[in-house]
Order: structure tokens, then C-alpha cells, then sequence
């Protein structure tokens, strides 16, 4: 018994030197980064219309090695765009400036939704070929073409600004939010390829221009959303 209360008061001694932080942001972070992840991939342009005919003609995997290679690509122009954004945070942290920001990243984004949705994606898209090759061969030519694409970075800035993703004094929070938004975009290319190959034999063309028209306007309805949420803070800030 009395090893056991020496124990005991060693523990009570000894808990106040380890405690346990957990940042109460951390879940909001990571919601954010998933959906900014999924946000920038969903959309059927030719890195989604490659990954859709490699699951076709070569599998599942190999769709999924394809989408791999896009996120890579993605989280490279999300990091940049998000270190550019922290040389302005004076300009951002004000009020005023941030709702100007985030009212501009909401119309880029519904400006952004209105373009998935009346385009068609089919109109751009080449054979894949059915020798399968190598899924690093796969990965490796879904970064370069999704890298190919710089434009993604605007957004990336477009959604940073609407979400406040960017706190460069958060340094853990931020690391979190950038493996989020990897894992959001993988998380899209993992339903995808589970779908069609799901219903491969009955997926052709139509199935791609309905998920371009699907995605668009769930862009268009949630800027909405944000910016009816914005005009909220008009009568404070003005």
C-alpha cells in the first residue's frame, strides 16, 4: 500500500510537467484542406478525363496513380500560393481588406463554377492508350500535365482568402491544413475511381459532362452561400 501511494503522488507530481496542448482550430483546419483539396481536383479537366479513361482501359489503380501524381502537382502550387499570401498578412488581418478578399475569392469561385459548368470537357479529350506501363509512369505524367496548368494557383488564392486558410504564426495548424488538402484531393480521385469502376460498363462520355455539370453547381450554390453570408458584415464594417 504504500508503494502504490507513492505512485500515486509521483503521477500527481509528475502531470502538471506534460501537458497536453490540442489547438482548438485543428478540426476547422482540416476541414478547410479537404475541402480545398477536393475543390481543386474535382473539376473534369484533362488530368480528370486521363484519370477516368486510365480506370477504364487499365484499372483502377492506375486511375488512382494518375489522380497521385495531380495532388502532388496541386499541393505545390497550394504551397506557393499560400507563401506568397503570408508576405501580405498586414494587408490581410485587417478587417475591411479581408472582406474585400474573401468577397472577391467568392466571386472567382462562382465565376469559376459557371465555367465548369458550361464546359465540356469531352471536347479536349485524346485515347488513352491500354498498354498500362508502370503506375510511377501514370503518377509521373499526371504531374506534368496537371503541372502544366499555373493558372490553379489563382484558385488556390481564390479559395485561401474566402476561407482564411492562411496564418503563417500557426505554423503546426498550417502543416495540418496543407496534408488536409492533400488528403481532400486524393479523397475526390479515390471516390472517382471507385465509381467508375463500379459502373465502367456503363460509363461513357454523358457520365464525364454530368459530373463537370454536378461539381459546378455545387461551386456555384456554396459561393452563393458565401456571399449572402458576406453581406452579413456589410453594416459592421461600413
Amino acid at each position: 500500500m504504500t508503494k502504490i501511494k507513492r505512485n500515486r503522488k509521483f503521477f500527481r507530481n509528475f502531470a502538471p510537467v506534460m501537458p497536453i496542448h490540442i489547438p482548438i482550430n485543428i478540426l476547422d483546419f482540416i476541414f478547410k484542406g479537404m475541402l480545398i483539396g477536393v475543390i481543386a481536383s474535382a473539376p473534369m479537366g484533362p488530368v480528370g478525363i486521363l484519370c477516368v479513361q486510365r480506370t477504364l482501359n487499365k484499372g483502377r489503380w492506375f486511375g488512382f496513380a494518375t489522380g497521385l501524381g495531380a495532388a502532388a502537382s496541386d499541393i505545390i502550387y497550394a504551397a506557393i500560393a499560400g507563401f506568397g499570401m503570408s508576405f501580405v498578412m498586414d494587408f490581410i488581418t485587417n478587417d475591411q481588406n479581408r472582406f474585400y478578399l474573401q468577397m472577391g475569392g467568392s466571386i472567382l469561385l462562382l465565376c469559376f463554377g459557371w465555367y465548369t459548368y458550361h464546359t465540356d470537357p469531352t471536347q479536349k479529350m485524346h485515347q488513352s492508350g491500354k498498354q498500362q506501363g508502370t503506375f510511377w509512369y501514370n503518377t509521373w505524367t499526371a504531374f506534368l500535365v496537371t503541372f502544366s496548368n499555373p493558372l490553379i494557383i489563382f484558385l488556390f488564392i481564390a479559395m485561401y482568402a474566402q476561407f482564411a486558410f492562411v496564418l503563417p504564426n500557426h505554423p503546426f495548424e498550417m502543416i495540418v491544413g496543407f496534408a488536409s488538402i492533400v488528403g481532400g484531393a486524393l479523397l475526390w480521385w479515390w471516390g472517382l475511381t471507385w465509381l467508375v469502376d463500379q459502373i465502367r460498363t456503363k460509363f461513357d462520355t454523358n457520365g464525364i459532362k454530368l459530373i463537370n455539370k454536378i461539381i459546378g453547381v455545387a461551386v456555384i450554390i456554396g459561393s452563393i452561400v458565401m456571399l449572402l453570408g458576406l453581406t452579413t458584415n456589410l453594416v459592421r464594417l461600413f
